[in-house]
């Protein structure tokens, strides 16, 4: 069995440099090989295809491409493409309703905690800074017709989270992945001795 999935960030307020990108959004989509978990076959991933808001100038897209490329699983797989599409969302009290032009639909709604409003997932096993808190949902419905997929599914693990964030944080974040990445693989070469 595969894992696979996607996440759409929707910038509210937010820049790259001098380049302002209120009101835009970038997405990803990526899927695992069978029998391996995303995080144990990063890398080797079947596909990871990046979605960016067509209505982003040109100098914009190259903006959301570099952010992109450093936080939607940088790296994940070697078959990767990038698509310009309308990606929008509508959210009526905890239903959530996300597409990415023709090929993807995200139908969500948050659950109820045991003392009422949603539950929420701190400090996450591999969190970066964009994905240390978020509420926890269902799909309603989810579907994806591009990289040769046809998916259709419901009841699968929905998120939602908010965030502020910038490039100091993740420039942290890396050295601190790059430390710990360093320090298995030295671990891996001592057990195989």
């Amino acid at each position: 069995m595969t894992c696979g999935g996607g996440q759409v960030l929707f910038i509210q307020k937010g820049n790259y440099g001098n380049v302002k990108l209120d009101g835009l959004a970038i997405a990803t989509m990526g899927q695992s090989p069978a029998g391996h978990t995303m995080m144990e076959s990063y890398g080797n991933w079947n596909f990871s295809f990046y979605y960016v808001d067509e209505k982003a100038t040109l100098e914009q897209r190259k903006a959301l491409e570099a952010i992109a490329a450093k936080i939607l699983e940088p790296g994940a797989s070697k078959k990767t493409e990038t698509r310009y599409v309308a990606i929008t969302r509508k959210i009526d009290g905890k239903e959530h309703q996300i597409t990415i032009g023709q090929y993807g639909t995200f139908h969500g709604h948050l659950i109820e905690g045991g003392m009422g409003g949603s539950p929420k997932i701190v400090n996450p096993p591999g969190a970066d800074p964009v994905h240390h808190e978020y509420a926890q949902g269902r799909t309603s419905k989810m579907t994806y017709t591009d990289a040769d997929q046809n998916w259709s599914w419901d009841n699968s693990n929905y998120m939602f989270g908010t965030f502020s964030v910038d490039n100091v944080q993740y420039e942290k974040y890396a050295a601190g992945v790059a430390q710990k990445m360093s320090e298995m693989k030295g671990e891996t070469a001592a057990q195989e001795k």
